[in-house]
C-alpha cells in the first residue's frame, strides 16, 4: 500500500506556516484526502502579516496594508475561502485553542518574513519580531500542535520537509514544529517533497510521487480564493513578487 493509498479513513492533520502555503503546496494533496474516507484537519501557524499585496486588486482590497489589522482580517477571510474550495472543514491557527498546550493563555505567532536570496529560494528577513513563528521555541509551538493533534484524534501528521519547501524560514520552523509534536504524541510524520527541485534533503529513493492533477480545477478555484498574494494563469500561479510556476498537482510523500 501506498503512503497515500494509507491516507483513506485517517485523521490526518497537515500543517503549514501561511495562509495560501496550504493550497499552493498540498493543495491537490488536500483535494484528494477531503475526498476520501476520513478527516483532514489544517492548522497554520501565522496570519502571513508581512505578505505583500498583489497590484491591481478590487474594492477595498487595493487599500490593504500589509501587518494592519484589515490585511490580516482579509488574509483570514481568503484562507476560510480557499479551505471551503478544497473541501476542508477543519482548521485552527497555532496558538489559539483547541491548537494551545493546556494551561497556557491564547498567543498569536507571527510571519517571520523572508528576503530572496536566489531565485526559488528564501532566506531570513533582516528584521524578526519577537512574536515570530521563529522566535518562539520549538518546544511552545509542538507543544500547541501536540494539543491540537490530540484534540483531533489525528492519526498522522503531513507537513513540510526538512527545507521547508523552499527554504523560507517559517516553514523550516514548521517542519521542526510537527517533527516534534508527532514524535511526543506518538504519530507518523509524512514529508511533503516539492516538485522540481534539485535540492531536496535526505534519501530521494524514499520519495512516493503521485499525479493528482484530476484536482487541479478545485486547486485553481483555492488559489484565485488567494488574490491577495498570487494570480491563476491557466495551469500557472504567478506570486505577488512575480515569480511564476506550475501549479502543483505532482504529490511527493515520504515518511520522516
Amino acid at each position: 500500500m501506498s503512503l497515500l493509498e494509507g491516507l483513506r479513513g485517517q485523521n490526518v492533520v497537515v500543517a503549514h506556516a501561511h495562509p495560501d502555503d496550504e493550497t499552493l503546496a498540498t493543495g491537490a494533496l488536500l483535494a484528494e484526502i477531503a475526498s476520501a474516507p476520513g478527516e483532514v484537519h489544517v492548522v497554520t501557524a501565522t496570519r502571513g502579516e508581512r505578505g505583500e499585496l498583489m497590484p491591481g486588486l478590487p474594492g477595498r482590497a487595493a487599500d490593504l496594508v500589509p501587518g494592519s489589522w484589515s490585511y490580516v482580517a482579509y488574509r483570514e477571510g481568503e484562507l476560510a475561502a480557499a479551505l471551503s474550495a478544497l473541501g476542508i472543514r477543519h482548521h485552527a491557527f497555532l496558538g489559539q485553542p483547541p491548537a494551545r498546550a493546556e494551561g497556557l493563555p491564547s498567543r498569536s505567532y507571527a510571519d517571520s518574513g523572508m528576503r530572496w536570496v536566489s531565485p526559488g529560494v528564501a532566506g531570513p528577513a533582516a528584521d524578526v519580531g519577537a512574536d515570530a513563528f521563529t522566535a518562539a521555541g520549538v518546544g511552545e509551538a509542538a507543544g500547541d500542535l501536540a494539543a491540537y493533534l490530540r484534540a483531533a484524534d489525528a492519526d498522522l501528521v503531513i507537513s513540510y520537509d526538512a527545507g521547508g519547501g523552499y527554504h523560507h524560514p517559517d516553514h523550516v520552523r514548521m517542519h521542526e514544529v510537527a517533527k516534534t509534536a508527532a514524535r511526543e504524541c506518538g504519530l507518523t510524520f509524512l514529508e511533503v517533497i516539492p516538485p522540481g527541485r534539485d535540492d531536496i534533503p535526505g534519501d530521494l529513493d524514499t520519495i512516493e510521487w503521485t499525479d493528482l492533477s484530476r484536482h487541479l480545477p478545485t486547486v485553481q478555484a483555492a488559489l484565485r480564493a488567494h488574490a491577495s498574494q498570487v494570480q491563476v494563469e491557466g495551469g500557472d500561479v504567478v506570486h505577488v513578487g512575480g515569480q511564476r510556476e506550475p501549479i502543483v498537482t505532482r504529490v511527493g510523500l515520504r515518511r520522516a
